[in-house]
């Protein structure tokens, strides 16, 4: 294949780079507001950047020991990759927090001026994580292909070091914010009675710290993987189907097409005067979609002849963003499901908590479906039927599809904890009430977009892992996995229980550090006398050293079992055993995420659409009650069920990376009863 494409795609790398860039200069020189403002924007930036520090400190460590246990069982090479992997996640996790934790006291200053300036300046924050997020991953992606010949064995690396770094970033995240979070809401609102981001409240800096860890830097390496996982799953089977390189040709370009296409659909959306927020987020994605499938369509007829890629992709794209839309049926305070979860809070917290269980389980069913859909679509219209190896690559391009305008994607997803932030300075800092009007309502906004992300993000993890998956039976030659053989069904059930056992331990750290932290925040409103009539500051760092502490504690034994499991039933019970255990995660995890992530947003909103002014406002017994369902929700939507795409895609690519040392060593255990 002509290496000139593949300079055209890094360059699109380096464009996107430099957007980032432009938006970051952009917004360091808007008004930070008054000095008060500044004092708390600061703790929140000294905050988050001080947890990543740690958390990469920590990180760097693990990487050293991965790459030598790479280069002593596989090859050198890979090892480089899965290090640049890591180190390009990290860093776009990094400048997209020093932006955000910049973006949001801006945001806040501009709400002074009205709707528009503040909704520009949020959605330019989180749009230099999504280009950070793209640029990396395509430039990285670009250089080691051109350095090693586009050695696909050696590539999966990269998505290794991608994979890893997420996992350990969204969840220890997600423990962090979720710490904050539950211990302000629990003791502020429900016992103190002080509303949410009172800077009375000693976890309220952990809290908004916590929106940047998580929803940030977390959701940001969560794309960074998805993005990079389908690149490696697209050319790995584009290799083997068309082996004069058209295969890796189309996919490459696209993703370089999508990065132009989500720079365009950024602007729109910064600048767009059109007084809905959500409509005017909207306008951008569309229009970024509607520039990739008229571009898929034209490459495909290029570089195939015809238009069977283009219809992979299209479904990829097109089953996205409906299922997005069905995340927003079921998580916006808009339609019947939020309202009827409001509903049932006049009767207790009891009845919160059961309506939005049901809420997060129905609304399995339609993404569900559509993933479906998009699977038999890619694979047939690919002569999957006629070819298995065809159609699994459509199945992969239709994961392309879905995540071509990832920069997009993670801009609209990140603008929400900037929005979320502007509203907490605002409240901290006594700004007039209509300012926290216009925050609040960007937030609400912001909810129900990250939702969405969500819903992107769980949709491209099924087709991901799928298209990873058929990566790993090729590199093992697995033809099918037979489920009547009993070592297959075991691993079958392994891999079905390991999404309950990762979201049973995300959440009971969560559970753990958000006790640390609702004793703390008892005990300074206690001990600390004038905190309430605000004569004396509450001990804010405190809250943050807990919330760190906890989440950089509880986040390793998550990371460290998606790693060893896979290569351990590997080795012990064989590479049919493993193929089983991948198809059991995926079935379970993206059920799980679909279920935690919809019920927390439904919880979320639920309790915003109660302190809007139904059934008795903020105060009131049925917001008593939300506040509690949303407690339940947040490590639901941004612990625990996030983490569920990270864990199908971490397993899938650990199999792939590690498939030749299955191949050698795989089946002790079964062997020895042979």
């Amino acid at each position: 294949m002509n290496n000139t494409y593949i300079y055209l795609v890094a360059f699109s790398g380096i464009l996107a780079l430099i957007f980032a860039f432009i938006l970051a200069k952009d917004i360091s020189k808007q008004d930070a507001g008054n000095d008060r403002m500044k004092e708390i924007a600061g703790y929140i930036h000294e905050g988050a950047m001080a947890f990543l520090n740690r958390e990469y400190r920590y990180l760097a460590v693990f990487i050293v020991i991965v790459a030598a246990i790479i280069v002593m069982f596989l090859n050198w090479q890979t090892a480089i990759c899965f290090v640049v992997g890591a180190i390009f996640s990290m860093v776009a996790g990094y400048f997209g927090m020093i932006v955000a934790t910049k973006a949001n006291v801006r945001t806040a200053e501009a709400a002074r001026h009205g709707q528009s300036p503040a909704l520009k300046i949020a959605f330019s924050g989180g749009a230099v994580m999504g280009m950070s997020v793209v640029g990396l991953g395509v430039l990285g992606f670009s250089i080691l292909y051109l350095i090693f010949g586009g050695n696909s064995v050696y590539l999966t690396g990269f998505g290794l070091g991608a994979s890893s770094i997420a996992l350990f970033a969204r969840v220890g995240g997600g423990i962090y914010t979720k710490a904050a979070d539950v211990g302000a809401d629990l003791v502020g609102k429900v016992e103190a009675g002080i509303p949410e981001d009172d800077p009375r409240n000693p976890a309220v800096i952990a809290d908004n710290v916590g929106d940047n860890v998580g929803d940030v830097a977390g959701m940001g390496a969560d794309l960074f993987e998805s993005y990079v996982g389908s690149m490696i799953s697209a050319i790995t089977l584009g290799a083997v189907v068309f082996t004069t390189g058209e295969g890796i040709l189309y996919p490459m370009v696209l993703m370089g097409i999508g990065i132009i296409a989500s720079i365009i659909g950024s602007l729109l959306a910064r600048n767009s005067k059109n007084p809905n927020p959500q409509k005017a987020l909207n306008s951008g994605t569309y229009v970024g979609g509607i520039i990739v499938i008229i571009s898929a369509a034209v490459l495909s007829k290029t570089v195939f002849g015809n238009y069977k890629a283009f219809f992979a992709v299209a479904a990829g794209l097109v089953v996205g963003m409906i299922i997005g839309k069905v995340t927003e049926v079921y998580t916006s305070s808009d339609y019947k499901s939020v309202k009827d979860i409001s509903d049932q809070a006049e009767t207790g917290a009891a009845t919160t908590i059961i309506a939005g269980l049901a809420v997060g389980m129905k609304s399995t069913v339609v993404p569900i479906i559509l993933i479906a859909i998009g699977i038999l679509v890619s694979y047939s219209v690919m002569g999957g039927f006629g070819d298995a190896a065809r159609g699994l690559y459509g199945i992969s391009l239709a994961a392309i599809g879905m995540l071509s305008i990832t920069g997009l994607t993670v801009a609209v997803d990140a603008y929400g904890p900037i929005a979320d932030n502007a509203g907490g300075i605002a409240e901290m800092a006594h700004l007039p009430a209509e300012v926290r009007e216009i925050t609040d309502k960007l937030d609400s906004v912001g909810n129900t977009t990250a939702a969405i992300g969500k819903g992107f993000a769980i949709g491209s993890a099924a087709l991901t892992a799928l298209a990873l998956f058929a990566s790993y039976a090729q590199a093992v030659n697995l033809n099918n996995i037979d489920l009547l053989n009993p070592v297959t069904l075991v691993g079958l059930l392994i891999g079905a229980m390991l999404p309950f056992l990762f979201g049973a331990l995300t959440m009971e750290s969560v559970g753990k550090a958000a006790n640390e932290m609702v004793e703390e925040v008892r005990r300074q409103f206690r001990e600390i006398p004038g905190i309430m009539e605000e004569t004396t500051k509450p001990d804010y760092a405190r809250c943050v050293e807990i919330s760190t502490a906890a989440a950089l504690k509880e986040m390793i034994l998550p990371g460290i079992l998606a790693i060893v499991i896979p290569i351990l039933v590997g080795i012990l019970l064989g590479a049919e055993a493993l193929g089983g255990l991948i198809g059991g995660a995926v079935a379970t995890g993206v059920l799980m995420a679909i279920m935690m992530s919809n019920a927390g947003g439904a919880w979320d909103n639920a309790k915003k659409y109660v302190e809007s002014g139904v059934h008795g406002g903020k105060g009131s017994y049925a917001h008593k009650a939300t506040v509690v369902g949303d407690t339940v929700g947040d490590p639901f939507k941004d612990t625990s069920g996030p983490s569920m795409n990270i864990l199908i895609k971490l397993m899938t690519i650990v199999s792939l990376v590690f498939a030749p040392v299955i191949v050698q060593y795989g089946g002790i255990l079964i062997n020895m009863f042979k």
